[in-house]
């Protein structure tokens, strides 16, 4: 038995019955979460990240579909990561904003961005809408190494990250903006700002969750190069 497989077989995982895929229609999706009584501390959370586990409020989870498995784990080497002519220019459009980091969200404001950037963004999905327990649920539930950080431009906030340190790298848990200034590439500016805040903390990767192939939402996740994907339970580097 090698390393990986015993860190899943030491822990205990629930499987949900088959639902509705999110992503892809007529689909029907399973997920497997690991057991909610135990505390996610970095140890745990590096260890599952690496065999393709995402946090999502409270629990750790993967699909585990029955007969799909378009959900690919993906993480960029921020050593190695290219920047191209786009990018320099979100990362300059952006050189106003200013970033606080904190350990809470009980402010006036987050949680009125956060509902404005589900209810426009995401109406098609089944986060809308935005209630007050789903972000208490989802967006300030926090690990031991979880924060957050705010980006502001003057007074105003315009995004919100939710990160999760690991022992390799940064995993970016959720970033939500505001709907208002598409000009600004709001969540493709805060990737940018999380590749060099993992680089500037000597970490390795940082870890975006799962890419589908022809998912337009999720299609962000792979114009960033290189990205490595987690294929049949190894990191595969693409260029």
């Amino acid at each position: 038995m090698n390393s990986k497989s015993k860190i899943i077989s030491s822990v205990r995982l629930f499987r949900t019955s088959p639902h509705s895929c999110s992503y892809k229609d007529d689909e029907e999706a399973s997920t497997v979460f690991v057991d909610p009584d135990l505390t996610i501390d970095k140890s745990l959370n590096s260890k599952l990240s690496e065999l393709g586990f995402r946090r999502s409020g409270a629990h750790l989870y993967r699909p585990d579909c029955d007969k799909c498995s378009a959900c690919i784990s993906c993480r960029l080497p921020v050593s190695q990561f290219e920047s191209k002519r786009r990018h320099r220019k979100i990362w300059n459009a952006n050189q106003d904003l200013s970033v606080i980091q904190t350990n809470h969200l009980n402010d006036r404001d987050s949680y009125p961005l956060y509902k404005r950037y589900i209810n426009t963004r995401h109406r098609d999905g089944d986060m809308y809408p935005a209630t007050s327990e789903q972000f208490e649920a989802f967006i300030q539930a926090q690990t031991t190494d979880t924060s957050f950080y705010k980006f502001y431009y003057q007074d105003q906030l315009l995004a919100v990250s939710v990160i999760d340190v690991l022992q390799q790298g940064l995993s970016a848990v959720y970033t939500f903006f505001d709907p208002d200034f598409d000009k600004r590439s709001l969540g493709n500016f805060v990737i940018l700002w999380q590749i060099r805040k993992a680089e500037e903390m000597g970490l390795p990767y940082l870890f975006l969750g799962y890419w589908i192939m022809g998912c337009s939402k999720m299609q962000y996740k792979s114009s960033f190069r290189p990205i490595e994907l987690l294929i049949q339970g190894k990191w595969v580097l693409l260029n």
